[in-house]
């Protein structure tokens, strides 16, 4: 009955449509090409390949790596698996325990190599007794494989850039949690009393510069191992050295308050004075118990961090639950709060939207406040059976809230950005104007510094005329512009190949 009426509340509300700006031939031809490619599954999903996608801005790092690649790493450490656990230990075979195998061993054994990608991804999941859900699974998998994490932190950066290269992705924000053990060895040492956030900060001051120092430290690492892999700067340099890659601090919400806390204190500050990190998420399942019990007082920790820390931007998990996970109370303000309390400037998942209190006031209020949704199909079908049109994703668009397409943990899911745009475009009768929105709505709300080269939908006066000098001297100051320009270059060049050779004799 509620998403019902909140169905007939917003459907008087038009789905939001582009008013960019006058079409090109290329562009129309283009459009009329992609509505004739709805009926042919093979083409569409070739044109949604080459298609330009402005940003994936939902994307866990270590869980956007294939099982196959954490194998391989596996078995250049000489690491033992537990077959009968699908999982990577960090050291390698003793000899002695029934079960394990040396992962060097996995070429000459199909069998134990396809049971560890199954154990280490959804690849053909099928409910068990003792692996009862995809939701179970899909969470479990991050411990099987993270033994193997850290060490290869350079090398999973670096197929994350070539991964998003192959399917025309420019941008990447990446949830990373580099100097976790820092902080939360921190939090340990100095409990909260209650709520006093001053206090707390006062106690973690103290070693607050060596905690920012492990993560510029080990991004550091990271970043000149993916440099070393991908070859940048060479005649040999990958297609991902061409990729804009920042990063979010993800803080780990199942711990204790005095440890998120310390957590989310690092992670401001890491932001403030690291320009590769471009703000804060918090993760981990929302439904567990921890992370519910604790969900408001997380909130007001943002809420409290916010007054010192004021440029620091949040995207939040909220909302990745269902009727069934948790009891009904459980849905009542879990994306409300996000947004009003820790003010939010993007939510991950939104799931249970319609389970809200004052459903349709907080997606007024989100449409009135440009708090975008990062959509996530792929992964809310395999961890929470939501799919097809009972994804809240039309929902939002109707009611005006801004959205965008991204993959969440594409090598957990076996998925890519593409999957995502075909799954977008198979479900609801998208046109190939909407589908350009949602690739500029990528970069219109990352959190790349600098002005935007889009307002309310059109170009800024600047930038009517995008050839004009007036254009080129707005995005030559904008990090952010000139980002959104390469994209409409990468339409414009995408759209005349499609002309030119008739995509496939259309």
């Amino acid at each position: 009955m509620l998403f019902r009426s909140l169905l007939l509340a917003c459907a008087v509300l038009p789905l939001s449509v582009s008013v960019c700006c006058a079409q090109t031939a290329d562009e129309q031809k283009t459009a009329q090409i992609f509505t004739a490619l709805q009926s042919d599954p093979a083409r569409l999903g070739l044109f949604l390949r080459q298609f330009p996608k402005g940003a994936d801005l939902h994307n866990h790092m270590v869980g956007a790596i294939y099982a196959e690649s954490y194998l391989k790493w596996a078995a250049q450490d000489g690491a033992c698996l537990a077959l009968d656990r699908g999982q990577i230990l960090p050291h390698g075979c003793s000899g002695h325990e029934k079960g394990e195998l040396p992962a060097e061993a996995l070429a000459a054994n199909p069998d134990a190599e396809n049971s560890m990608i199954d154990a280490l991804s959804m690849r053909d999941f099928v409910p068990t007794a003792s692996d009862r859900s995809g939701h179970d699974h899909f969470f479990a998998t991050f411990n099987k494989f993270f033994a193997i994490t850290q060490k290869h932190a350079g090398e999973s950066l670096a197929e994350v850039r070539d991964r998003a290269a192959l399917d025309h992705v420019q941008y990447v924000e990446l949830m990373i949690s580099p100097g976790l053990g820092g902080m939360i060895a921190a939090g340990m040492t100095h409990p909260l009393k209650g709520e006093d956030y001053a206090q707390a900060q006062q106690a973690l001051k103290p070693v607050l510069p060596k905690l920012v120092a492990d993560v510029r430290h080990e991004t550091d690492e990271m970043e000149q191992q993916a440099q070393h892999v991908l070859q940048c700067g060479t005649p040999q340099a990958h297609p991902g050295c061409g990729v804009k890659v920042r990063y979010l601090y993800q803080t780990v919400r199942t711990f204790q308050p005095s440890v998120v806390f310390a957590q989310l204190y690092a992670g401001y500050d890491v932001v403030r004075t690291d320009a590769r990190f471009v703000g804060v998420n918090i993760v981990a399942p929302e439904d567990n118990v921890i992370a519910m019990r604790d969900y408001d007082q997380h909130m007001r920790m943002f809420q409290a961090l916010n007054r010192q820390y004021p440029d620091v931007k949040l995207s939040l998990h909220a909302g990745e639950l269902t009727p069934g996970l948790v009891p009904p109370e459980g849905l009542e303000h879990h994306i409300r709060s996000a947004v009003e309390v820790a003010g939010a400037r993007r939510i991950g998942h939104g799931i249970d939207i319609a389970w809200e209190q004052d459903a349709t006031g907080l997606l007024a209020e989100m449409a009135q406040k440009k708090v975008m949704v990062e959509i996530n199909l792929t992964s809310n079908d395999v961890i929470l059976n939501v799919k097809g049109k009972s994804h809240p994703f039309a929902l939002y668009r109707r009611a005006g809230v801004p959205v965008a397409l991204s993959t969440d943990d594409e090598g957990v899911s076996r998925g890519d950005l593409t999957q995502e745009y075909l799954r977008a475009v198979t479900t609801w009768p998208l046109s190939y104007q909407e589908m350009k929105d949602l690739s500029r709505n990528g970069l219109i709300y990352s959190f790349i510094p600098g002005e935007s080269l889009w307002a309310g939908g059109q170009r800024v006066q600047a930038c009517q005329d995008i050839a004009s000098k007036t254009c080129q001297d707005f995005v030559a100051q904008s990090e952010k512009a000139q980002t959104q320009l390469e994209l409409e270059q990468n339409f414009t060049r995408f759209e005349k190949a499609v002309v030119q050779n008739g995509f496939l004799n259309n």
